[in-house]
């Protein structure tokens, strides 16, 4: 590993997106949304009306698929095929699905290959649901953003609806139980705390107070920053 590396992990909802985001862009450091690239399949995998419960399906799709990140105007946009799928990834149908697809090993091989590589190259700031334990497990500073479900499912809809999509926060609160299930029971790469991580409750912090701490541990961390 060459560059410096900030893991993030947590669960769906706990504020991870936009507080990596942010820390990467103020300390001028690379944001990898790991997540958005499982997103990204998941889209692809329905529109191509594939059976998420077929991982050899799966795997030929993520093989015959390019994704890659730009910086446009100082954000982060996800392109799926050279076409860019920022909005359609966060749709409800991709929520309810991602951890369906996410699940599968060979597909979890392909793309952690792809972040692996990532990180060979430029500082980081990479957040998802494995990142500090399995993609960087070896990354100078880990962090888990945790948070109460209730609040978790109140910014989801919150977020959704802000984007013109009709989302209630009993809707977002089921299925970010059903999310949580299936990523802390999958054999492979399931949601944990890496015994190195530093736990951040967001339940009642502000996002700006998240990214003030996460900053203030990567200045400890990192003395070069």
């Amino acid at each position: 590993m060459k560059g410096k590396i900030i893991a993030i992990d947590g669960p769906a909802g706990s504020g991870k997106s936009t507080t990596a985001k942010l820390v990467a862009q103020r300390l001028g450091f690379l944001y990898l949304d790991t997540g958005a690239m499982y997103r990204a399949l998941t889209w692809k995998a329905l529109q191509n009306k594939v059976n998420l419960e077929d991982e050899g399906k799966l795997e030929r799709l993520a093989l015959d698929s390019k994704i890659n990140f730009k910086n446009i105007k100082g954000e982060n946009k996800i392109f799926l095929d050279d076409e860019e799928v920022s909005f359609p990834i966060r749709k409800p149908e991709v929520d309810q699905n991602v951890s369906m697809v996410s699940k599968h090993p060979k597909v979890r091989k392909i793309l952690v290959g792809w972040q692996k590589e990532i990180g060979k190259k430029q500082n980081l700031v990479a957040e998802g649901r494995d990142t500090a334990t399995v993609v960087f497990p070896e990354a100078e500073l880990k962090v888990y953003l945790d948070c109460n479900i209730e609040e978790r499912g109140k910014r989801r809809a919150k977020e959704l609806n802000e984007k013109g999509v009709s989302f209630s926060s009993k809707d977002a609160l089921e299925n970010l139980k059903e999310r949580d299930r299936i990523d802390s029971e999958r054999e492979t790469s399931p949601l944990k705390k890496d015994k190195d991580a530093i736990v951040i409750d967001t339940t009642n912090l502000t996002i700006e107070q998240q990214v003030e701490r996460v900053i203030k541990l990567a200045k400890g961390k990192f003395k070069s920053i």
